[in-house]
């Protein structure tokens, strides 16, 4: 994974979720994206595995309170789930 830039897809769900945040929010959550593409754990992003129900996947960090959830597809394309507060996990 390191050295070839991941490819990301998004689900209409968290395109949705996407554009009801507030601008400095989806610019912010643009800057991490750029981050997660170069390294997706890279520590700025505080990336990590769930559990429970949501197992299969990870979560990165926007800011301390808002987060993408996402799925590995395959070694270097990921689906975007969900964008949001904790909320997302329940």
């Amino acid at each position: 994974m390191l050295g070839k830039e991941v490819s990301v897809n998004y689900s209409k769900r968290f395109l949705r979720q996407l554009g009801r945040l507030p601008k400095h929010l989806v610019d912010q959550a643009q800057e991490k994206e750029n981050i997660f593409k170069a390294n997706p754990f890279d520590s700025r992003l505080n990336t990590h595995k769930l559990h429970g129900k949501d197992k299969n996947s990870w979560s990165f960090s926007i800011t301390h309170k808002y987060r993408i959830k996402f799925i590995f597809l395959n070694d270097s394309t990921v689906l975007f789930l969900e964008v949001g507060t904790h909320d997302i996990y329940q």
